[in-house]
C-alpha cells in the first residue's frame, strides 16, 4: 500500500489531500477539509480504471459548497426541524440554514472545517475538536474519522466521539457516486437494492413525521433492483418535495454495532458495483437533485442535477425530537462509534 501525502495552501489554511494506491492500481484520495473523500479510482469489468466519486477541481471549492460532496457532515448530519432539540429539558437553538431547518451541523458544521490529520500504518486518521458551544451545540466534543483502504478496494470508515457534557451527534460520508465515472453525466441508469423495508415519510420541509412507513407499492420500494430513475418522476410527496430521492430509509434488523450490508448500487454497462455496508440504523439517498451550479468538476464543468448518488449511512434525521427513533444523544465517558464501508467490485 502506498501513500502520498500533498498540501494546498488556500485562502483558509493549508488542506492536505492524501491518496492510498494499493497493489493493484485502485486508489482512493481523501481531503483534511471536512475529512473527506475526493477521489477514488477502481476498475470495470474491462480492467480500465475511472474515478467514481464526484468532486472538484480545485480544493479549497469544497469550501462552503451546496452539496457537501465527500465530507464529513457534523456535528449532526441531515436536517433537525426549526434547528430545535432539547436535553434535560434545557433547549438549544441551532441555526437556521436549510429552509426552517438546521442542516448537516450548520453554516459552519464538520463539514467546512480543516481537520488535524496523520497516517497511522496505512490508517489515514482525522480529528477534529468541537468547542462547548460550537454553532450552538452543548458540551466539548472531539471526533475521530479513520480511513482504511484495502487490497481489495474496499474504503474502510470509523467514525468516533467522546464528549464532556450530553450532546447529540449524527456522523456520516457524503460522497457522491457515479461508477461509469465522475463525468459520465446522469446517474439514473444505476440499479440501486436497498435492505430497507421501511422509509420515513417528511414534511415538504424533509423532516420526518415520526412514522416508519412501508415501502410496499409505492416509488420507495428498492427491496429489489430497480433502477434509480424508473420512479424518479411518480406523482409522490417524497420524490415531489425533494425533486427526487432525498430520503431516509430505515435498515432492516438493525442492531447496534453490528455491521450488515444496506445497499448494493450497479452500473451495468461498466460492471462496476458498489456494496455498501454500515453499523448505522439508516441510509439517506439522495439523487443529486440539486447538483446544478456545483463548483467546475476534476473535468472542468458543474456537475449537472442527477449526476451522482449519495448513500449516506447516518442516524436518522431529526432523531432528538422522536421518541421512537434510535437515540442519537451521546453522553460523557460513552464513546459515539460507527462504521461504514464502501466496497467496489465488479459484475
Amino acid at each position: 500500500m502506498n501513500i502520498e501525502k500533498k498540501v494546498v495552501v488556500s485562502p483558509q489554511g493549508g488542506i492536505t489531500l492524501y491518496t492510498i494506491t494499493n497493489a493493484a492500481g485502485a486508489s482512493v484520495t481523501l481531503s483534511s477539509l471536512g475529512a473527506g473523500i475526493v477521489a477514488a479510482s477502481v476498475p470495470g469489468q474491462d480492467g480500465s480504471m475511472a474515478d467514481v466519486v464526484l468532486g472538484y477541481d480545485n480544493a479549497a471549492d469544497y469550501f462552503g459548497d451546496g452539496p457537501c460532496a465527500g465530507k464529513t457532515p457534523g456535528r449532526y448530519a441531515n436536517r433537525i426541524a426549526l434547528g430545535k432539540f432539547s436535553i434535560d429539558g434545557k433547549q438549544y437553538q441551532l441555526a437556521i440554514n436549510n429552509g426552517p431547518n438546521a442542516l448537516h451541523g450548520g453554516p459552519k458544521g464538520f463539514c467546512n472545517l480543516i481537520w488535524n490529520c496523520e497516517v497511522e500504518g496505512t490508517t489515514v486518521v482525522f480529528t477534529l475538536h468541537s468547542p462547548d458551544g460550537d454553532e450552538n451545540y452543548p458540551g466539548n466534543l472531539d471526533a475521530t474519522v479513520k480511513y482504511d483502504w484495502t487490497e481489495d478496494n474496499e474504503l474502510k470508515i470509523a467514525m468516533s466521539a467522546v464528549c464532556d457534557a450530553k450532546t447529540v451527534i449524527n456522523l456520516t460520508n457524503h460522497a457522491y457516486f457515479n461508477l461509469a465515472g465522475e463525468n459520465a453525466g446522469s446517474v439514473l441508469d444505476h440499479t440501486l437494492q436497498l435492505a430497507c423495508s421501511r422509509f420515513l415519510p417528511t414534511d415538504d420541509t424533509l423532516i420526518p413525521s415520526g412514522e416508519m412507513a412501508s415501502v410496499t407499492g409505492t416509488p420507495m420500494d428498492f427491496t429489489a433492483p430497480k433502477a434509480l430513475g424508473l420512479d424518479i418522476k411518480q406523482d409522490f410527496p417524497a420524490l415531489i418535495y425533494g425533486k427526487g430521492y432525498d430520503n431516509c430509509w430505515v435498515v432492516d434488523g438493525y442492531e447496534p454495532g453490528v455491521l450488515k450490508k444496506v445497499a448494493v448500487l450497479t452500473h451495468e454497462a461498466s460492471g462496476r458495483v458498489l456494496e455498501v455496508s454500515t453499523t448505522q440504523p439508516a441510509a439517506q439517498v439522495y439523487t443529486g437533485n440539486w447538483l446544478g451550479g456545483s463548483p467546475v468538476s476534476k473535468s472542468g464543468r458543474s456537475y449537472n442535477d442527477y449526476d451522482g448518488v449519495a448513500i449516506e449511512c447516518q442516524g436518522m434525521p431529526d432523531a432528538p425530537n422522536h421518541d421512537n427513533f434510535p437515540s442519537q444523544l451521546l453522553e460523557p465517558g460513552q464513546t459515539y462509534s460507527q462504521t461504514i464501508v464502501y466496497a467496489f467490485k465488479v459484475k
